[in-house]
């Protein structure tokens, strides 16, 4: 964990946030610079407003002072890009979520890996895909099965129809890896998935796998 100096945040919800204040309580104190958190301007006031805020946990942006913290916030608006040296970058992309949210393009020497985060089928999102010309990896949820196709509209995510519509709009030919599966339909999900008939073989991200470009 002291080896995270840089977090990004694709939205405000619980399980895309909760480990972040448990890690800044860990480490901050065996730091000699702050843990920076990246976010959207929305989805950092909620961090602030309903996180960080001395009552669900401590600001650790003030201690132990304004002007040494465990914490740091930065916004990222839409199409900005966080350079992080040694010639990698992220650059939030925009995404379809019921709160504010983006998805992020990672580059390297070798190439772009885009984690959607959770989104519904959006064609802003589509269209930035579309412009990265090395994209080598696209990290993309799907969280129901299509017996749910209801509930994913709902709530703003995609299943299996959703994400064939999706991946039959990108142009590159990246490795196409699926996230935020339900455990429950997990297996039920990957089966639909397995039926897509287009340019690409999603598969399923698992732990240890790792990405290098």
């Amino acid at each position: 964990m002291l080896r995270i100096d840089h977090v990004f945040v694709t939205h405000a919800h619980l399980d895309h946030i909760a480990m972040i204040p448990l890690l800044v309580d860990t480490v901050g104190e065996a730091r000699s610079m702050p843990i920076v958190v990246h976010g959207s301007p929305e989805t950092l006031r909620i961090l602030r407003s309903h996180i960080f805020n001395w009552l669900v946990w401590p600001d650790f942006s003030s201690i132990p002072d304004r002007g040494n913290p465990f914490l740091r916030f930065q916004e990222m608006h839409t199409g900005e890009t966080a350079n992080l040296g040694g010639g990698r970058s992220m650059t939030a992309l925009p995404a379809l979520h019921t709160v504010p949210a983006v998805a992020y393009q990672v580059s390297g020497a070798g190439g772009s890996l885009v984690f959607s985060g959770d989104t519904a089928y959006s064609e802003p999102l589509i269209a930035a895909i579309n412009d990265i010309p090395d994209l080598r990896y696209l990290l993309v949820e799907t969280a129901f099965p299509d017996a749910l196709h209801d509930l994913a509209l709902a709530s703003r995510h995609l299943c299996p129809s959703l994400l064939a519509l999706f991946l039959d709009r990108i142009k590159a030919n990246p490795e196409v890896w699926i996230t935020h599966l339900k455990p429950s339909r997990a297996q039920t999900t990957l089966d639909e998935i397995a039926n897509y008939r287009g340019r690409f073989t999603p598969q399923a991200l698992y732990n240890g796998l790792e990405f290098v470009f």
